[in-house]
């Protein structure tokens, strides 16, 4: 296939060393001459840099070089190209001008795609006289290693496009996801779910974001944690994403962006680009804070109290050689465990009749890594809330010690609400049928790097268990952030998995 690529920038190229190393013929161009100079440069360099990698063979890298056809001209006349990807800036008039050109310039046949990421495909289409030929081509930078693309049509896109440019994504060894036109497309709306309550977290001072990181990473076993994801990603770059699809979605609670990004983009805390972000960077930068030594009375006796999860933590301190309590109460010295699962220690001591001072939650989530949650309420004391966090550190059979991250009480805690987020908005595009179950996790797995899948993910928990977190969660906090979707309601009351389509009216017709 003969593919012409409108923007030598870095998704240009990129698109560029993509295909031409997939075997097809690609004409790279720019209206700046010496950004295609560059461009070339760059895929030169990519090129042998796999060579020596022992990852493509010096003909092989040869030959993807011979493919690549820098043009002078943007708009000069092309009978074989069969496909054109724009990669220019994201604006709607910059990419209506250039498609408007190219129309003039190349045949009715030609296929055109934009690589927007956050434009709506249908407006971009609808400056064309052949608005049916033009569909959404979103790649992920740096490409060559973003193995995922979504395939977005327009409202007028012509059926055989989508399938045709799938077929192609996939030919040249990527993964490719149909979605819908709507704001965000797929990842970028799916991972609003992680970082919108990270920001509502922090805002209600549950914990920091170093603390907020640790858990994501250690109980969720998440590559990054939210807050280093938004500095490698750029607070400027992310909050206009969220405020984007907010918008988009018409102000919808669970995508509903935080007040404290906008002061944090002007006074240019953008992250690792400028320095400093929600951490600092740089050869100057401090070291990151170490987390506070354990120093409380390991041996002090627990009473863990009955809920979600609470048989699992009696039986794992007792294992570790900590003094758990039996019978119905806990006796005069004994500190109190309550796993939460949706619900505040608070209300467990409001409505059980427990010593407020010594109480504590815990966050019965199973984690990734050796890392437990402990959560402290207003009333609880200091020291006795250093001998639980001893307790809880306790690792059994002379296992290396748990991490113990102390946060503030809050609905379902730090790990259960992130969770409960991300699986919220993935079910909540599944229910919108913007992309099939399968296509979401794939989606998200690929672009994101989450551990699962977020509708899998749902399933490992299990929909009726995620139902009772996300009511509770809802009754807790009154936030209609956290109601459940139809998505995962249907499904635990029918007994169905989350990642399964389910039948349709269009089924049965």
């Amino acid at each position: 296939m003969r593919i012409r690529i409108v923007g030598a920038g870095a998704m240009g190229r990129g698109i560029a060393q993509w295909a031409a190393t997939a075997g097809h013929t690609v004409e790279l161009c720019d209206v700046r001459t010496e950004a295609v100079t560059a461009a070339v440069d760059f895929v030169r360099s990519m090129l042998e840099r796999a060579v020596q990698k022992g990852r493509m063979s010096a003909d092989d890298s040869a030959a993807a070089l011979e493919r690549l056809v820098p043009l002078d001209d943007p708009w000069t006349g092309g009978p074989d190209v069969e496909l054109v990807v724009e990669a220019v800036r994201e604006d709607l008039d910059t990419k209506a001008e250039v498609f408007g050109k190219l129309e003039q310039a190349l045949p009715e046949s030609t296929v055109f795609a934009t690589n927007t990421s956050s434009l709506s495909v249908t407006r971009i289409a609808a400056s064309l006289r052949d608005p049916g030929r033009l569909a959404g081509l979103h790649f992920f930078n740096p490409v060559p290693l973003m193995k995922i693309v979504e395939v977005v049509p327009g409202a007028a896109t012509r059926p055989e496009i989508p399938p045709a440019l799938t077929a192609l994504v996939e030919s040249c060894g990527h993964r490719a996801v149909t979605v819908a036109d709507t704001p965000g497309f797929l990842v970028n709306h799916a991972g609003r779910g992680l970082v919108t309550e990270a920001l509502a977290l922090l805002e209600e001072s549950v914990a920091d974001p170093a603390g907020i990181d640790r858990i994501a990473r250690d109980v969720l076993g998440l590559r990054m944690g939210p807050f280093e994801l938004m500095d490698l990603t750029g607070l400027d770059v992310t909050a206009a994403v969220i405020d984007s699809i907010w918008e988009g979605f018409r102000h919808e609670d669970r995508l509903r962006p935080s007040f404290l990004t906008p002061n944090r983009v002007t006074a240019g805390l953008h992250g690792r680009k400028t320095g400093q972000g929600w951490f600092a960077y740089g050869s100057e930068a401090p070291a990151p804070a170490p987390e506070p030594p354990v120093t409380g009375d390991p041996d002090r006796p627990v009473f863990v109290v009955a809920g979600e999860g609470a048989e699992e933590l009696r039986n794992a301190l007792d294992a570790a050689g900590a003094t758990v309590e039996s019978g119905t109460g806990p006796s005069g010295d004994a500190l109190v465990l309550v796993p939460v699962w949706g619900t505040t220690v608070a209300a467990a001591v409001a409505s059980l009749g427990l010593p407020a001072a010594r109480t504590f939650g815990v966050d019965p989530l199973p984690a990734a890594g050796r890392r437990r949650v402990l959560a402290v309420t207003p009333a609880a004391g200091p020291a006795a809330a250093r001998d639980a966090r001893a307790v809880l550190a306790r690792g059994a059979g002379g296992a290396e010690p748990y991490a113990v991250s102390v946060v503030r009480d809050t609905a379902g805690s730090v790990a259960q609400r992130l969770l409960a987020s991300v699986v919220s908005v993935a079910a909540s595009i599944a229910e919108r049928s913007l992309a099939t179950p399968a296509d979401i996790d794939l989606a998200v797995t690929t672009g994101l790097g989450y551990p699962a899948g977020p509708l899998a993910w749902g399933d490992r928990i299990g929909a009726a268990r995620l139902l009772d977190l996300q009511r509770a969660l809802h009754a807790s906090t009154g936030d209609p952030r956290h109601r459940p979707s139809r998505w995962l309601t249907e499904r635990a009351q029918l007994g169905l998995p989350l990642t399964e389509p389910g039948t349709s009216p269009a089924d049965c017709a």
